[in-house]
């Protein structure tokens, strides 16, 4: 899958950009139609520890997800919003198999 990443007011290295490459890979599991993802980065200027913004938009024939996660970094947001992805696309299957 191809995964657009864009870090916004910072440069993300490469071991994070694969990171979230392979996390992201692990979807194809769930769902084999998976169109396009964009992945957002944001750092956010407050002094909370908490300032590290994951948000990922996942397009997928007929409807896109979307879930943005604030935490301590960048691989605990990725972990944590692509498990929530993970769960509604399994809701999402689910739904489709009961239609047809």
């Amino acid at each position: 899958m191809k995964v657009n990443t864009q870090s916004v007011n910072f440069t993300a290295d490469s071991k994070l950009i694969d990171f979230i490459q392979k996390r992201m890979d692990k979807l194809d599991m769930f769902y084999d139609k998976i169109i396009q993802s964009d992945v957002y980065l944001k750092v956010e200027n407050t002094s909370d520890k908490e300032n590290k913004i994951f948000e990922v938009k996942l397009s997928v024939p007929g409807d896109s997800f979307v879930v943005k996660k604030q935490c301590k970094s960048f691989e605990e947001g990725a972990d944590a919003a692509i498990a929530s992805l993970g769960r509604q696309i399994k809701k999402r299957k689910e739904k489709l198999r009961a239609h047809s």
